[in-house]
């Protein structure tokens, strides 16, 4: 596919392209289906020389802006086994793209009036104040401050299923240092704790999973889950191509592979272990179904990310998000006393009431921006400087942690096209 193909643009929408602005040129159709509001024609040809040129194997992107959809594009393939496409509907794990789904629930709890940011999280949820737990602040918990970011006691998916028995868990657990002295990403631990301090202050007692379904993916249109039902097909999903061999030598930063190796580091703690990343997946069902893990095991499509963070990057109306919440999300992020240093990534690394901020270590979007990145490449956030709701999901696991190149040259595209105002 040479560039020349990829920037020969279609006058008029056709049926592949979704009915709306201006679709994918014919000669890419068999790879790549969707279409972009003209003006966005650039994000297109990304996407197109994704698969020609950053060897992508399937993936979507979209983008909403002031509300509107201005990108919708899908392609190649969800399932490198069998080369079955990838559909308008097709939905893929989004890894701690996650983290970015279970924060909004929150931020609705937030302007519901039931959570407020700076109170302790004991004050919702007493037996939380175990081990040095009782002045950890909710704000501390949600920026990966309270030292809590792996389990000493043994958790399986045995007890992540059961709820109660998680929260006993969660309470007795010891901070690892002073909190709010120190930074270390809770890579699954947060959503854990996420979603029990909503539960106490849920009104009906909801879990974070069945909160968000009821409360922001039902009422937006979403086709999107942190709790993945058994309704949901296998042919809905895409299944994940692990990085080769190579790929992960050469591709994660060295310390990190080590540390990763290293069962008494930190991010071996966090990510690999107890339970564990893996416990998203289920070899029977592709995704583990009926199983609630809000930093880490979401499904979903671009378009519901991207939609959803559309809404937080506007008015909110739609959720009837309060305007004191929006500012909030995006106000820069308060540091632990040692500052933003990140015990797990070993860098500098900004994060803000559930949501990973712009920083040094991964640039997007604007000062104002708030989302979260994936594992392999998924990416979504909100943008309300440009209004920019935004997200991008693949099936091939790529190993950049600051911008998979696939998602880079898609927000390179769509920043050319909107320069922001200084």
């Amino acid at each position: 596919m040479t560039r020349r193909l990829a920037r020969r643009g279609c006058a008029q929408p056709t049926l592949a392209s979704g009915g709306w602005g201006v679709s994918v040129p014919k000669s890419d159709q068999s790879i790549v289906q969707g279409c972009v509001t003209r003006g966005f024609e650039a994000v297109r040809d990304a996407f197109i020389e994704n698969f020609s040129r950053r060897h992508e194997l399937g993936g979507a992107c979209c983008v909403y802006r002031h509300g509107e959809k201005v990108v919708d594009l899908w392609g190649g393939v969800r399932n490198k086994s069998t080369g079955e496409p990838w559909q308008q509907d097709t939905m893929v794990l989004i890894w701690s793209a996650t983290k970015g789904l279970a924060a909004m629930t929150l931020a609705l709890a937030h302007s519901r009036g039931w959570l407020d940011y700076e109170e302790r999280v004991c004050t919702y949820w007493p037996e939380f104040a175990q081990q040095g737990k009782e002045a950890i602040t909710v704000r501390q918990l949600l920026a990966h401050q309270a030292g809590l970011f792996a389990f000493n006691e043994p958790v399986d998916k045995s007890v992540v299923a059961d709820l109660d028995r998680l929260a006993i868990v969660l309470a007795r657990q010891r901070p690892a240092w002073e909190p709010g002295t120190r930074q270390a990403y809770h890579a699954l631990t947060l959503g854990f704790y996420e979603g029990e301090l909503l539960r106490r202050i849920d009104p009906q007692h909801r879990s974070l999973g069945h909160f968000f379904q009821d409360e922001i993916a039902a009422p937006l249109g979403l086709e999107a889950y942190i709790r993945l039902p058994e309704t949901i097909p296998n042919a809905r999903l895409a299944t994940l191509a692990s990085p080769s061999s190579l790929a992960r030598l050469f591709g994660f930063p060295i310390r990190l592979t080590l540390d990763s190796l290293n069962p008494r580091s930190s991010i071996h703690r966090a990510l690999i272990v107890n339970p564990g990343a893996a416990i998203c997946e289920d070899e029977k069902h592709i995704y583990a179904r009926n199983l609630e893990v809000p930093s880490g095991g979401g499904v979903g499509t671009a378009r519901a990310i991207a939609r959803a963070y559309g809404v937080f990057a506007t008015d909110g109306r739609e959720l009837g998000l309060r305007a004191e919440t929006l500012e909030a999300l995006s106000a820069p992020a308060i540091p632990p006393t040692h500052g933003f240093y990140d015990e797990c990534f070993r860098s500098e690394v900004r994060f803000s009431l559930g949501f990973m901020k712009p920083s040094p270590f991964l640039a997007f979007g604007s000062d104002l921006s708030f989302g979260a990145p994936g594992a392999g490449g998924a990416m979504g956030f909100a943008d309300p400087k440009a209004g920019i709701g935004y997200a991008y999901v693949t099936s091939r696991m790529g190993t950049s942690l600051t911008g998979d190149p696939r998602d880079l040259a898609l927000r390179n595209a769509l920043y050319s096209v909107i320069p922001l105002e200084p």
